[in-house]
């Protein structure tokens, strides 16, 4: 085998050489594997491309792009650690290279689904754990690195036993995944939000040694990434970045209201195909999602499931004789999406038309919020139909996530003083010290229905006076 090269539209050429390396080798073999091409065939951004057209980038080339972001950071890992640790380098390079492993189709989209329905394969996270220490990749990894490699790759992505500064490549502020996707998913959305100077961000990126512990009792230090004096303007620049994203792309309210219709079919057709009514929801029964409806715990199964198969599967589902797999189906395919009221965005403009944010007007917002979503969705049970009325939303996004003593801190972006003091960025930057959390609520409906708005909007102003 000889140089190995992927084209990439975010890193350009990501080359694996096969031939001197062992870690590139052994990466292009598992590049090869079923569950990662799997991956070619799961979205990024599941229903982004409904209001991002050029959003069709999936988790394949993500996961190779973070492949390539975590050997940049193993050169400053090499540079600045003491001493050098070959198997902790190719754990983490192998995690980074695998880590999504276990996205099911349409990515978080699916998660939703498995918390309501209570499946464990539907958790990225659950599911990568077993792919990575069962089957063909721990074949892989076991056979081509040594016995019980595959477990030390995923105890580092789960975050188990020893941690090093390689866990940080693979988990931290400045780790390979976040550094991709906030680059790819900016780039293919085409959203002018989000620059990073990720140049001038690595240049000044140092090492470390935070505080480790349980709770706030402090037991020793850990050593992770920390960001030189030099970069404060950066790194803030990549704070607010990656807040910009979520209101922007993964909380656009299109996307999130075909995120539910998405929900409710495969919440109706589990309920359908367990209660021995295959027949009337359109799909054969040797079906993946039938199957995986039958048999949930089986990976095999869930290994089948990718956004191909429920876009097919809707195709089918539109001639069953099921109305909510029927209407949802072809709205999802035809992009025939229920209209949004933003519940929040409503009540803070009567609440606080000047938004002045006193403590007061904030307090009336948040009471507000939670009794008329509380109210919508006693109103959509009050009615024994099976075409749901509405479909609610609720979701929050902080800006930066500070942490007590403890692992934590690795998950803080600790900044180098001219003095040599290590402080959170967040005592450090009054732009970021004031961010706010993102809240959003929201309810959609049929707009055919307009009775269905007008009492939304009686159940939500009648909360404000």
């Amino acid at each position: 085998m000889a140089i190995q090269r992927v084209r990439d539209p975010v890193h350009n050429l990501i080359q694996f050489d096969t031939t001197n390396s062992e870690i590139e080798r052994v990466a292009w073999k598992l590049i090869q594997s079923r569950p990662f091409q799997r991956l070619r065939r799961v979205k990024q951004l599941g229903f982004s491309e409904l209001v991002y057209p050029g959003a069709t980038h999936t988790r394949f080339a993500h996961s190779i792009g973070v492949f390539h972001t975590a050997r940049n950071l193993m050169n400053i890992v090499q540079e600045k650690a003491p001493e050098k640790q070959e198997t902790s380098e190719k754990i983490a390079l192998v995690a980074a290279l695998v880590h999504d492993v276990g996205h099911g189709p349409f990515s978080h989209a699916f998660e939703a689904v498995g918390e309501r329905l209570n499946l464990k394969l539907a958790d990225h996270e659950v599911m990568s754990d077993e792919l990575i220490r069962n089957g063909e990749i721990a074949e892989i990894l076991n056979n081509d690195i040594m016995s019980g490699f595959a477990s030390n790759v995923a105890n580092m992505i789960k975050k188990e036993g020893r941690i090093t500064l390689h866990n940080s490549v693979v988990s931290s502020q400045f780790d390979a995944d976040r550094l991709d996707y906030m680059q790819r998913d900016r780039l293919m959305t085409g959203s002018q939000h989000s620059v990073i100077d990720l140049a001038w961000l690595l240049a000044n990126l140092d090492v470390g040694q935070v505080a480790a512990g349980i709770d706030e009792t402090k037991v020793g230090s850990i050593p992770t990434f920390v960001i030189g004096p030099k970069a404060i303007q950066a790194a803030e620049a990549y704070v607010l970045g990656l807040f910009q994203l979520y209101p922007t792309i993964y909380f656009h309210k299109a996307t999130r209201g075909a995120e539910k219709l998405f929900s409710e079919i495969l919440v109706r057709l589990f309920y359908l195909v367990r209660n021995g009514d295959i027949q009337n929801t359109g799909l054969p029964k040797n079906h993946p999602l039938v199957r995986f409806a039958n048999d949930p715990e089986s990976i095999e199964t869930a290994l089948s499931l990718d956004d191909a198969v429920v876009w097919g599967a809707m195709h089918l589902m539109i001639d069953s004789e099921d109305p909510v797999l029927s209407s949802f189906s072809d709205r999802l395919l035809n992009r025939k999406l229920f209209k949004c009221f933003d519940i929040r965005a409503e009540i803070t403009h009567r609440c606080d038309p000047h938004n002045s944010r006193d403590p007061d007007s904030l307090a009336k917002i948040e009471k507000c919020c939670a009794s008329a979503v509380l109210k919508l969705q006693e109103w959509q049970k009050n009615e024994d139909r099976i075409m749901p009325r509405i479909l609610t939303d609720q979701a929050e996004r902080r800006p930066y996530k500070t942490n007590g003593v403890g692992n934590g801190q690795t998950e803080q972006i600790n900044v180098r003083t001219d003095g040599g003091e290590l402080i959170d960025i967040k005592q450090r930057s009054e732009i970021v010290n004031s961010l706010s959390v993102f809240k959003l609520n929201r309810v959609y409906y049929d707009d055919s229905q307009k009775h269905y708005l007008e009492e939304i909007q009686k159940i939500v102003y009648g909360e404000i006076d």
